[in-house]
């Protein structure tokens, strides 16, 4: 039976990624018989807004709820305000289909740029599990005032047992699955209740790991870090914003944006998890053709490794490593001077030649 995957390229950059994820997708299915996908388009997004006054359909969750997954291009284009744009269509599908886990690499390949001197593939190896449901992106708080003098914005962090518990455990079954130390990233020392909270569960749940290494720092000496330092860390653990941010940071010294995929899943598989490139809708490039869909393959190898083609998932990134070790099929901000569809078309041939 194929899986049934609901396709929102979205904005800006969108869809020129997500047709060459698709397009490598379809390879995976012709290549192994047993891999087939189904896949289904939705216009939605900012220009959908524009038209219509809302980032996608009424009936829009319960329509995706009947999909195996979801794959999302990019959110974001001039005349939308980002809160609206972001809040319509991505915050809403992470909260209501319960995606609490964040995974999001930061691995450098041979042949990716690196800003960092003498520092290898080996020294830059990291998943982020990020919470992906609560934290800081909860949308609670209060506007007060508006418009006067005494003005006043209030934005809560909202931290659960529930929320904070489920996904350090996850972090630990991963750590402990890799046989890879894990990294809690908070800021207990200025945060005195959300973060001293979150250190606190992430102390209780270690006691159940005792074969997992741990370690814990605060945010701001974990970026430094990254930077001076990126072989400390194995498996990382954090919360809602301090996990993208530093993702945003890992990428710019694991080849760039260009390469930042993330998978938003629902573990338990109750609701459809959601895979996506994490760079931004980039409207100065959109329709150039110029736009690196590696980050969108990425998370479409993703996709496949949550279906369980663990194999198929690393020939993927196989084909994306062959790519940067060659040169010679890599858009612009890699230093190439391929098309999208180029790139897309040089990884379907790698492919072929070596799996046919």
């Amino acid at each position: 039976m194929a899986h049934k995957i609901a396709v929102i390229p979205g904005d800006g950059i969108g869809p020129e990624v997500i047709s060459e994820g698709v397009k490598v997708l379809q390879c995976v299915s012709k290549l192994d018989k047993s891999i087939q996908f189904e896949f289904t388009n939705f216009p939605w997004g900012c220009e959908f807004y524009l038209k219509n006054g809302k980032m996608m359909d009424d009936d829009g969750i319960e329509t995706l709820s009947k999909f195996d997954a979801i794959y999302l291009g990019a959110v974001g284009y001039p005349g939308v305000p980002d809160h609206i744009s972001l809040w319509g269509l991505l915050l809403i599908i992470r909260k209501s289909f319960d995606q609490y886990v964040n995974i999001r690499p930061v691995k450098l390949l041979t042949g990716a740029p690196c800003p960092l001197k003498d520092k290898n593939p080996e020294d830059i190896n990291m998943i982020f599990v990020r919470e992906n449901s609560e934290g800081e992106y909860s949308g609670s708080g209060s506007w007060l005032y508006k418009g006067k003098p005494n003005e006043v914005v209030i934005q809560d962090g909202v931290f659960s047992r529930v929320g904070c518990e489920r996904i350090i455990r996850y972090a630990f079954e991963l750590a402990r699955t890799e046989k890879r130390s894990l990294t809690s990233i908070s800021k207990g020392n200025a945060l005195n209740y959300s973060m001293v909270f979150w250190d606190q569960i992430f102390k209780e749940v270690s006691e159940e790991y005792p074969d997992v290494k741990t370690y814990s720092y605060l945010v701001d000496a974990a970026s430094m870090l990254m930077v001076t330092k990126p072989e400390r860390f194995e498996i990382v653990v954090t919360s809602n914003l301090f996990g993208d941010i530093l993702t945003d940071l890992g990428a710019a010294i694991a080849g760039g944006m260009g390469l930042a995929a993330g998978a938003n899943l629902n573990p338990e598989r109750t609701y459809p998890s959601m895979f996506e490139p994490i760079h931004g809708s980039a409207p100065d490039i959109a329709g150039k053709q110029c736009a690196n869909p590696l980050a969108a393959i990425w998370s479409a190898s993703q996709m496949l490794d949550f279906f369980g083609y663990t194999e198929w998932a690393d020939r993927l990134i196989e084909a994306i490593g062959a790519l940067l070790i060659e040169k010679k099929s890599l858009t612009p901000d890699l230093g190439g001077s391929a098309a999208t569809w180029e790139t897309g078309d040089a990884i379907v041939d790698y492919l072929q030649k070596q799996y046919s």
